[in-house]
């Protein structure tokens, strides 16, 4: 009996070595896609308009994860659920899409790299967490790499504002993932997906109504925003917790590498966007950042 239990656990361990991989990269490519669906919806429904859409899918592909838990949702933990919603969807996801009727799909990828970085800043600064003399410096690095894509320009025009959106949606990323591990720890990660979601779209809802574009909507940018909010949302949550349920959040982490290398990828691929030495060297001073603020202590 022990020698098949030890066969069928060796065969999970080679089954998982290359699973992890793949789906790791699924992963990448599908928040990758994101940016993409962005770009090629944004101009036709309006930010708010188009977050809307998101948030209401991608909470409804996570429904069944709340109802399932509904009895661990107490009503006085649905303020703080709206707030951190707010912080962690809402506006984040309004300011890349208002970044994305601005500059190409890559510059919000790349933008979104930072993530990791502003987690580590937020929690230094608001939380009292050791930051260390590596992640300092990976911190600099990784606002050089900002400040290089901001000083870039595509066709001619200037792409800064959209960069500082992006940058300010990842830092407000780095605030809602510091407030969840602090509030939210101990419920269902899919559930708080699910809430988050869903109490974002209700906040949001006047406003989509109050911009709702007057013109009629084309075909492809109602399926750029419904695979924007199911697969890129909803699917895509569903992924990264069943990852991090099987590795462990550090090793999940590690998605942050392939997001902006799909971003860019799929822009050039199917939007004919350019590739710049600007995007380049913000790109490698961003990722290298985030792979030197991800190293285990000696």
């Amino acid at each position: 009996m022990n020698s098949m239990a030890s066969v069928v656990a060796a065969s999970r361990v080679r089954a998982n070595a290359w699973l992890t991989p793949l789906e790791l990269a699924l992963l990448g490519a599908i928040w990758g896609a994101s940016f993409l669906f962005m770009r090629v919806a944004a101009g036709d429904f309006g930010p708010i308009p188009l977050v809307e859409v998101r948030l209401a899918l991608g909470a409804l592909v996570l429904l069944p994860f709340l109802w399932r838990s509904r009895s661990l949702f107490p009503r006085v933990l649905w303020p703080k659920l709206a707030l951190i919603g707010a912080i962690n969807s809402a506006v984040p996801f309004m300011l890349f899409a208002w970044g994305a009727e601005r500059a190409p799909a890559g510059i919000g990828a790349i933008a979104n790299a930072m993530t990791v970085l502003f987690t580590a800043l937020v929690g230094f600064l608001f939380f009292g967490e050791k930051i260390g003399g590596r992640r300092s410096i990976a911190l600099f690095t990784g606002f050089a790499g900002v400040v290089v894509l901001a000083s870039g320009k595509t066709a001619g025009a200037s792409i800064g504002l959209a960069v500082a959106a992006g940058a300010a949606a990842s830092f407000l990323y780095g605030i809602g993932i510091n407030l969840v591990r602090r509030h939210l720890t101990g419920l269902p990660p899919a559930a708080v997906a699910s809430a988050t979601l869903g109490t974002s779209a209700l906040l949001t809802l006047p406003f989509a109504l109050a911009t709702w574009p007057r013109h009629v909507i084309p075909v492809h940018s109602w399926l750029s925003a419904g695979l924007l909010g199911v697969v890129c949302t909803g699917a895509a949550f569903v992924m990264y917790y069943r990852l991090i349920g099987r590795i462990g959040a550090n090793r999940a982490s590690t998605v942050t590498y392939l997001i902006p290398v799909f971003g860019v990828a799929w822009a050039w691929l199917l939007l004919d966007e350019p590739l710049t030495l600007t995007m380049g060297i913000a790109g490698a001073l961003i990722l290298g950042s985030v792979a030197l603020s991800q190293r285990p202590s000696q």
